[in-house]
C-alpha cells in the first residue's frame, strides 16, 4: 500500500504524512492509537510509541519502525535525512493547530494539505484481493450470525438482548470487533433508520430490523435484514416487497462506469413510483472497507462513476413514523460488466 501511495505522489512532492489512525492501518496493516506514518520518495518509516513499538517491529514489513519519542525532534531530523522538502499531509484528520504545529516544528519545509485526502482516497476506493477477502470473512461471520439470531427471537425477548446477542455472536466467532453500534429495532421503533435498541420487548406482528456487521483485519462487514415476528398485515407485506424490490433493481444497475446517482435512481424512482417516495430518508448505499462509510456515496447528488473494485452497500428503505420500517442492505464489489454480491443470505421475508 505505501508504494501505491509513493507512485501517485505529484512531482513537486517529496513525501506524505499520515496522522489518522485509520489511514496508518492502512498503509501499514498495524492497528495503533498512537503513531505517524512518513511516507517519502527516498524511504518510509513508521513512528509508533512504546506501547506499540515490539509488536510493530515483528509486524510491520512494509517500511522501517522507529519508536516515537518526541516528535518535534524526530520528524525534522527524519524529513532532513531523507530529503524532504515539500510535504503533503492529511486535511480531514488535522485540526488548525495541529497543522500549524507541524509547519512550526518543519521549518523550511512546506507543508500542504492540498490533494491528501483525494489522493488517499482514489487509492482506499479500489480494493485488493487482500482487502476483500477481508471484508467476505466479516460478512461470513455476520451471517452466521443472522442464522443464529431468527433462533432467538421471540416474543418478550427485547431489542437491546437482540442487539447484544449478535454482537456476542459475532465476536466469539471471529471478529475482532463490531463494525458498528448495532441497530436492533421493532415495531413503531423500526421506522428509525438509525435507532437504538430500547428495552422494547418484541410483540407479534412487529417487523425487527437488524443492521450491523463484523470486522476482520480492520475491515468491515455491513448488513441490514427486516424480519417478521408472527404474521404481518398487507400493508406490511407491499413494503417490503416494495423495498425487496428497490433493492433487486439497485442491484442490477451496478457495473463499471455507472454514475452513483443513477444507481440511487433505480431504487428511489422505483419507491417513488409505488408511493412511498417521502419515506426514503437516506441515500441508497455507501463504500465500506477500512471505514465503515467510504465512498463512493450511493447519492442522488453523486455522479461520479463506479468503478471496478469498489465495495458499496445496497440499501434502500421505507420507513413510516409510528408505524414501522424496512430496510434491505446487501455488500457487493463492482466488476467490469456488473457486480458479485458478496451477502449469501436470505431477502425473502422471514416470518418467526
Amino acid at each position: 500500500m505505501i508504494d501505491k501511495l509513493i507512485s501517485s505522489l505529484p512531482k513537486s512532492v517529496d513525501g506524505v504524512l499520515i496522522i489518522s489512525e485509520t489511514n496508518r492501518r492502512y498503509f501499514t496493516s498495524f492497528p495503533s492509537s498512537d503513531g505517524i506514518l512518513l511516507a517519502t520518495k527516498n524511504g518510509s518509516v513508521f513512528l509508533t510509541d512504546s506501547r506499540y513499538i515490539e509488536e510493530a517491529q515483528n509486524v510491520v514489513k512494509c517500511c522501517e519502525v522507529a519508536e516515537l519519542r518526541k516528535v518535534s525532534e524526530q520528524l525534522p531530523e527524519l524529513c532532513k535525512s531523507l530529503g524532504v522538502k515539500v510535504l503533503m499531509t492529511e486535511g480531514e484528520h488535522l485540526t488548525v493547530n495541529q497543522l500549524k504545529a507541524y509547519r512550526k516544528i518543519l521549518k523550511g519545509i512546506t507543508v500542504t494539505t492540498v490533494g491528501t485526502d483525494d489522493l488517499i482516497d482514489s487509492l482506499r476506493l479500489i480494493k485488493t484481493e487482500e482487502e476483500l477477502q477481508s471484508v467476505i470473512k466479516a460478512q461470513r461471520i455476520a451471517e452466521k450470525a443472522f442464522d443464529h439470531i431468527l433462533g432467538f427471537i421471540k416474543e418478550g425477548v427485547t431489542e437491546r438482548e437482540i442487539a447484544l446477542e449478535l454482537d456476542f455472536f459475532m465476536l466469539r466467532n471471529g471478529a475482532e470487533a463490531i463494525s458498528f453500534e448495532t441497530i436492533a429495532v421493532s415495531g413503531a421503533n423500526s421506522s428509525k433508520p438509525h435507532g437504538v435498541p430500547t428495552d422494547k420487548r418484541v410483540q407479534s406482528g412487529d417487523f425487527i430490523t437488524m443492521d450491523y456487521g463484523a470486522v476482520v483485519n480492520g475491515y468491515h462487514s455491513d448488513m441490514t435484514r427486516t424480519v417478521a415476528v408472527g404474521e404481518v398485515s398487507d400493508k406490511q407485506a407491499e413494503v417490503y416487497d416494495t423495498v425487496l424490490e428497490a433493492q433487486l433493481r439497485a442491484l442490477a444497475t451496478l457495473r463499471e462506469g455507472v454514475k452513483c446517482s443513477d444507481v440511487d435512481l433505480a431504487a428511489r424512482g422505483y419507491i417513488t413510483e409505488k408511493g412511498y417516495g417521502e419515506y426514503f430518508r437516506h441515500s441508497t448505499g455507501h463504500g465500506v472497507g477500512i471505514e465503515i462509510h467510504e465512498k463512493p456515496a450511493l447519492s442522488p447528488k453523486n455522479d461520479k462513476k463506479l468503478q471496478r473494485g469498489n465495495i458499496v452497500t445496497i440499501e434502500p428503505g421505507i420507513y413510516i413514523p409510528g408505524e414501522f420500517g424496512v430496510r434491505i442492505e446487501d455488500l457487493a464489489i463492482i466488476t467490469e460488466k456488473s457486480c458479485e454480491n458478496l451477502t449469501k443470505i436470505t431477502k425473502e421475508l422471514v416470518k418467526l
